[in-house]
């Protein structure tokens, strides 16, 4: 078996051959990716549905789907993030080409998580590939038919470790532990690292809304995968009013889509282990708060129904880490700015969403509060679209990716200025013996304004 060292010397050494660079090479290396996802589409969806009990219909659309149109977005404009960006210039240097040219990092390490074990590895993948880099993938078995394995190595040992011999790292985790392994291992040879990691992401409802419309969108986002998603909304908050009419509502809309025995429906994901599932037993058993719909379990099946919890405290055990399953918190504030002051004392969420028909109260939280996306009146849907970039902001991650942004994120921006031998009279400016008189032209001359003026 090809030792870690071993791996990344054949990496380096293929990065080093420049054969990853050409475009025609990486419109090559998606469009086969592309191809082994098509051809191996039930396969995929099979196997989640072992590991997970994930129904078909979210697997294509979160496993599937997404990635399809990750790798469709980057095939078509690769060529374009590929060209030179031009910059302007001053007097001084009107007659030379400045311009930022992207170039490849050099060699990744990409570390994905369980609860989407093909969207968080093969997108940061398309990625690295779009980039012309040379890519480690860490954390389930995957074989690509007819792939060239000097290029992507697929491995199943994610061992932060392994950052400290990349030449960049992308790791997508819930556990800030976890991740500060891997930016620890990453210092040592200063290796740059994107993560994405997650934390509680809050939805603030407030003013008026339809209650309906909002329930079926909270029900589908929160528990779907049974919850075990970065970006489900982690808690609600609303006035007491809106909960009143939201709880009936939920469990209304929660027996329409799943049944009354939501453990029969085929549509409701399983808890991933026997340590997740009592840990979210462990959070219902010490909640303050009161299960209202929802609560039954089954250990066996790793089963646990989606769960609402009212009338709980800010210091409530629900409220402490993200909670990484299907129980929905909701806590009541008077007003928008308590609801605003409520979020903004807790860390930077990966994803923050606002549930309200007045454009004001979207607008004032947008303007008011930090995340690393945000989205109004739904939650995830923002994060399918391959034209913004994915990613959280402080204890939520560093960096994103998804289309340009990931291009652009394991690329170098290299500063290029290319110059001839005309005007040296007014290079001259800058030579000894100096002089005011120089000084007064030279300024002049490398002002941004000096084109303008001529």
């Amino acid at each position: 078996m090809e030792s870690q060292s071993q791996m990344v010397a054949r990496l380096r050494a293929a990065f080093r051959s420049g054969v990853t660079v050409p475009e025609e090479f990486r419109r090559t290396q998606l469009t086969g990716l592309m191809s082994m996802i098509k051809d191996n589409e039930d396969q995929i969806t099979d196997a989640l549905h072992r590991d997970l009990a994930k129904p078909k219909f979210e697997a294509v659309l979160s496993e599937i789907e997404i990635v399809l149109n990750e790798l469709y977005h980057s095939i078509s404009n690769l060529a374009r993030w590929m060209q030179p960006e031009y910059v302007s210039k001053s007097l001084a240097t009107k007659l030379d080409d400045c311009f930022i040219r992207r170039e490849p990092l050099g060699v990744v390490l990409i570390i994905g998580p369980w609860n989407y074990p093909l969207q968080l590895l093969i997108l940061p993948l398309i990625s690295a590939i779009a980039a012309g880099i040379c890519a480690s993938v860490a954390g389930m078995v995957l074989r690509i038919n007819g792939g060239k394995p000097h290029r992507t190595s697929l491995r199943t040992d994610p061992n932060p470790r392994s950052a400290e011999t990349a030449a960049a790292a992308e790791a997508s985790m819930s556990s800030q532990a976890v991740a500060r392994s891997v930016v620890q291992a990453a210092s040592v040879h200063l290796t740059p690292v994107t993560l994405e990691l997650g934390g509680k992401c809050p939805c603030l409802i407030y003013g008026r809304i339809n209650i309906t419309a909002a329930a079926r969108r909270l029900v589908w986002a929160k528990y779907f995968n049974a919850g075990q998603s970065c970006v489900a909304p982690d808690y609600l908050l609303c006035t007491k009013a809106v909960r009143d009419a939201l709880v009936p509502a939920l469990r209304e809309i929660l027996e329409e889509f799943y049944g009354k025995e939501p453990k029969e429906s085929p549509d409701v994901s399983r808890i991933v282990s026997d340590r997740h599932w009592t840990r979210l037993m462990e959070l219902l058993k010490k909640t303050a708060g009161t299960v209202v719909v929802g609560g039954e379990a089954n250990r066996e099946d790793k089963y646990i129904a989606p769960t609402v919890v009212v009338d709980l405290q800010e210091d409530d055990a629900l409220m402490g880490q993200e909670i990484f399953g299907p129980i929905l918190p909701i806590l009541t504030v008077e007003t928008l700015e308590e609801g605003i002051a409520f979020i903004n004392r807790k860390e930077k969420p990966l994803a923050l969403y606002v549930f309200s028909d007045e454009s004001s109260v979207v607008k004032t939280v947008m303007e008011n509060t930090s995340s690393g996306g945000f989205c109004s009146n739904d939650a995830i849907i923002h994060m399918t679209l391959p034209s913004l970039p994915f990613g959280g902001v402080g204890m939520s991650g560093w960096g994103s990716y998804h289309g340009r942004w990931g291009f652009e994120e394991f690329s170098h921006r290299r500063a290029c200025m290319l110059r001839g031998w005309a005007l040296e009279r007014l290079n001259g400016l800058r030579y000894p013996p100096y002089s005011s008189e120089k000084l007064k032209w030279l300024r002049w001359t490398t002002s941004p304004h000096s084109c303008s003026i001529m």
